[in-house]
């Protein structure tokens, strides 16, 4: 699909019939000044104005980006190159002018049942480029027009064959499919389909609100799964912290002060009095270290077991 195998118009060779027939025509009107006829000064009027006139007919200016198609009688010559390059006049001619550069075609697909019958409204866009404007010419009628319909045919085509989910979640991969129907349809006109963007995909309302709700219980429920998953931590840390304050007291008075502090530092002068059975454990009466060494000497003793009443 390059351009190595394209046919080049030979500018030179039309320049030089127009100039010989300029020349021709000089020549001729020289002779007859020269012999002294008035047929002479009429002959050079008319090289003239056929050099004025052949000219405009037969100088083309093609861009940088343009390629020129040349016909001759109806036949096809070549491609002019960019630049300034010289046709024969009446005879050859330039119907077509192609744009090389990357263009943009949107397209869509309305109303369009997916595998699972779900009607959908898609717009997409494709990227393509002539890279052959021999067979863009000659090949296709309107190779514009026809790449926008053979995109639209292959998006149709693309939908029905996937499922509402796999086109919501894999749009690049909706794409590339896209772009391979396209290319197998224009192979041939001498086009590269550089790729499919699809912008939008549409759904009926009702669906939409009926996904909605599934995704929010879908997130209630890994709410609630992560917040219980957090109280059985929590619960499991406590049990871990009550068995080391069980083995040691002045933990559990350490921890009493610093709750005490806490409680205080909170911007108000509130303290709050927490009821308990323990001889020496409560936050308002804490024991101190006489009544640690009291606790200590009677645990030694083996007078009963230390645990809270």
């Amino acid at each position: 699909m390059g351009n190595e195998n394209l046919k080049y118009y030979d500018g030179s060779k039309a320049f030089g019939i127009v100039i010989l027939t300029v020349a021709l025509l000089v020549f001729l009107a020289g002779i007859s000044l020269i012999s002294g006829s008035d047929i002479g000064l009429l002959i050079l009027m008319i090289a003239v104005i056929v050099t004025l006139a052949l000219i405009p007919l037969s100088l083309r200016i093609v861009n940088e980006w343009e390629r020129v198609v040349v016909m001759r009688l109806g036949k096809y010559v070549g491609i002019l190159n960019p630049g300034t390059s010289f046709i024969i006049p009446i005879i050859d001619y330039t119907p077509f002018t192609i744009d090389m550069r990357v263009r943009s075609t949107p397209f869509n697909a309305e109303k369009t049942l997916t595998k699972d019958n779900v009607p959908v409204d898609v717009d997409a866009i494709l990227f393509w480029q002539v890279k052959n404007p021999e067979e863009a010419v000659l090949n296709v009628q309107d190779y514009m027009q026809s790449i926008q319909l053979a995109s639209q045919t292959a998006l149709r085509d693309v939908i029905g064959k996937t499922e509402l989910s796999e086109m919501l979640a894999g749009r690049e991969k909706i794409g590339e499919e896209i772009k391979n129907l396209i290319e197998e349809r224009v192979a041939g006109w001498g086009i590269e389909a550089i790729s499919v963007e699809i912008r939008d995909v549409t759904i009926p309302t009702e669906l939409q609100q009926a996904m909605a709700k599934v995704a929010t219980s879908d997130r209630e429920k890994q709410a609630r799964i992560i917040l219980a998953e957090s109280e059985s931590l929590a619960a499991d840390k406590m049990l871990e912290a009550a068995k080391k304050y069980e083995k040691d007291p002045y933990a559990m008075q350490l921890r009493s002060l610093n709750m005490m502090y806490e409680i205080s530092m909170n911007g108000k002068n509130l303290m709050i009095f927490i009821p308990t059975e323990s001889k020496g454990f409560s936050i308002p009466l804490p024991f101190g270290v006489m009544g640690l060494e009291n606790y200590s000497s009677t645990k030694g003793k083996g007078r009963g077991k230390s645990k809270v009443r």
